[in-house]
């Protein structure tokens, strides 16, 4: 498929009805597994649904919420305010599941990913204290990531993290991709080949996010400026970016493919940096608890 760097970028809605601000389908994004959805409700507002024949997950960006199913209820789940204050609720549900979710505050925001599956995994909340913080890199290439599904989590595809990134930090450096299923002889996974969607937050108005894709036999060369609420898909190659100084920026990933793993591979020409990485920057973390 032939990407542009506009048609990597997903602009937000003006918020509808429904509450709908962002939407990437496997027909909108031209690739197989991944959809994702960033919905706001008002305090009162329902909203019901079923997975049919997929799996997903609904992660709390901001909020407080009950979530009714055919087969569970969780009560009054999230507390952040916004992405920058703290770790996240989420719920994962697996096929043929009905809920019900109503909210209990004002402008609830709830990212939600969805991957067709052959398989049924229990559900399962997801609250702050499972989610493992790490922080990753060094000097103005570190950043801070906190596992919601992580590699390793009870269900089929899903993967879903989230990102935070100081002003003028780079971020996914050194550039990596993971757009080939890759196995060595003994059969350890040495790469995957996965869809991701990065959706941006910033912690005050006007911050920004250069990203780069681009593939090493450049059919895939994009820069895009991401903004508040936007999303860039990244189907294939190389994905780094670079948050603007003066803003910290928040980006939540969703992936699915050919497995349910992170395993990626270094751009050559810039993984000698991670030989000798500086401190982390002491302005991380970002959120704790």
């Amino acid at each position: 498929m032939h990407y542009t760097s506009e048609s990597l970028l997903v602009r937000p809605r003006s918020i509808e009805e429904n509450g709908l601000i962002t939407e990437v389908s496997p027909a909108t994004a031209r690739w197989e597994h991944l959809s994702m959805t960033v919905r706001r409700l008002k305090l009162g507002d329902r909203w019901a649904g079923s997975t049919a024949d997929e799996e997903l997950v609904h992660v709390l960006l901001q909020g407080r919420c009950s979530v009714r199913t055919n087969t569970d209820q969780y009560e009054n789940i999230g507390r952040r305010t916004s992405v920058f204050g703290g770790k996240p609720f989420a719920l994962y549900l697996s096929r043929n599941t009905s809920f019900e979710i109503v909210a209990l505050t004002d402008d609830l925001d709830i990212a939600t990913c969805r991957v067709a599956a052959t398989e049924d995994h229990p559900a399962r909340l997801v609250i702050p204290e499972h989610c493992r913080e790490e922080l990753r890199g060094g000097g103005n290439a570190s950043r801070q990531i906190i596992s919601i599904l992580p590699p390793g989590f009870d269900c089929q595809r899903i993967v879903a993290v989230e990102v935070y990134a100081p002003g003028g930090n780079w971020s996914s450096y050194p550039p990596h991709k993971h757009d080939v299923h890759h196995v060595d002889k003994d059969g350890n996974l040495l790469e995957a080949d996965l869809e991701e969607t990065y959706f941006y937050r910033f912690d005050k108005p006007g911050g920004y996010a250069y990203q780069r894709v681009y593939t090493e036999d450049g059919s895939i060369d994009g820069l895009v400026r991401a903004q508040e609420n936007d999303v860039v898909m990244v189907p294939a190659g190389y994905h780094p970016v670079v948050t603007a100084h003066g803003y910290t920026s928040y980006y939540l990933n969703f992936l699915a493919g050919s497995a349910q793993s992170l395993a990626n591979s270094d751009d050559p020409a810039f993984a000698w940096i991670k030989q000798d990485w500086p401190p982390v920057d002491p302005r991380l973390p970002i959120v704790k608890g």
